[in-house]
């Protein structure tokens, strides 16, 4: 699918608003990994524009919500996700709507549910990356974390490497046949472990696909050339790493301006271990252009996402191309 879509067509028509069951029945005809590549690229190349995300805490302590925004000078759209986290007397709400708009008109485009396309692109831009900062010889995997996030991370990656053993573990896979099944249907090589050691031992490639705030792996577990990837979680500084982790590892991330001011173990590092954050080899940008250096995998390869508006808004204009084409 191409990255773009003819100038003829119009931004001047209404609106359109997607629900989370039009999303997901859209989300089989987005070419994820073209859509992300090409914003990345347009990052690289100064045609999109990535400020930082910005926490806004509701008042009477009600919870927060995160703004993820950017900018596509190339595709003329620019948009924002909120990601809010409502507290209620019972679990709190956790939604996420994207706005896409449009630079011709400042009319907006669509206006999406965005819980399956935040599990996408999150995985994604994951996937990306692996494909660029894993060792081409890459034959174990690893994944820790056993929901959504986590499946689609498998999705994203089983065909990226000629994987000879899928190792997942989860505290809360044990006896879930279920879930257990919901890994199998995606890849019949998944085995199932019984502790985080077991999983991650000798693992070329190592994916945390957890909401926890605090470490889900030790250090001294990680073979040196391993690729680690790590996503984010609303808990603040929240860390599937030790920080400690970043003085000894090849780092890189998905953007270098925004995310060392986010990532819980990059801001702890360089707050209480001095680590700097000039030490990131490169970002996702830096890959797409090749404008870094590739890993030598002399030490551990760590890379951390926190998720950019810019993913949210590529997928977006992926699916209103898709609602696009579909018309025309």
């Amino acid at each position: 699918m191409n990255s773009h879509i003819s100038k003829s067509v119009s931004h001047n028509q209404p609106p359109v608003i997607l629900q989370q069951d039009q999303v997901g029945s859209l989300l089989p005809l987005l070419d994820v990994k073209s859509e992300l590549t090409a914003m990345f690229r347009s990052l690289g190349q100064s045609y999109a524009v990535q400020p930082p995300q910005t926490l806004t805490l509701l008042p009477q302590d009600a919870g927060d919500f995160i703004t993820y925004s950017g900018a596509m000078a190339e595709q003329e759209v620019f948009g924002a996700k909120l990601s809010p986290y409502l507290v209620t007397e019972n679990a709190p709400v956790i939604t996420a709507w994207t706005s896409l708009m449009s630079q011709r008109t400042g009319q907006p485009l669509l206006w999406c549910d965005s819980a399956l396309l935040t599990t996408q692109r999150t995985a994604g831009t994951t996937a990306l990356a692996v494909d660029y900062l894993a060792k081409p010889q890459s034959r174990e995997l690893a994944i820790i974390g056993s929901g959504a996030i986590a499946q689609a991370h498998l999705r994203h990656v089983k065909g990226l490497r000629q994987w000879q053993n899928i190792r997942v573990y989860s505290p809360s896979m044990a006896g879930n046949e279920k879930r257990q099944a919901e890994f199998i249907a995606i890849d019949e090589r998944v085995v199932f472990c019984t502790s985080s050691e077991a999983c991650v031992k000798d693992a070329d490639v190592v994916m945390l696909c957890t909401s926890s705030g605090t470490p889900v792996v030790k250090n001294e577990q990680l073979s040196p050339g391993a690729l680690v990837t790590s996503i984010s979680t609303n808990v603040a500084n929240a860390h599937e790493v030790s920080p400690s982790l970043l003085l000894n590892a090849e780092v890189y991330c998905d953007y270098k301006a925004t995310t060392p001011g986010s990532a819980g173990e990059m801001v702890l590092a360089e707050t209480e271990l001095s680590w700097d954050r000039q030490e990131i080899k490169g970002d996702l940008p830096d890959l797409v252009t090749a404008n870094c250096p590739l890993p030598d995998f002399s030490k551990v390869v760590f890379f951390r996402s926190i998720g950019l508006g810019l993913e949210d808004i590529a997928m977006a204009y992926g699916l209103w191309k898709v609602l696009q084409n579909q018309q025309g």
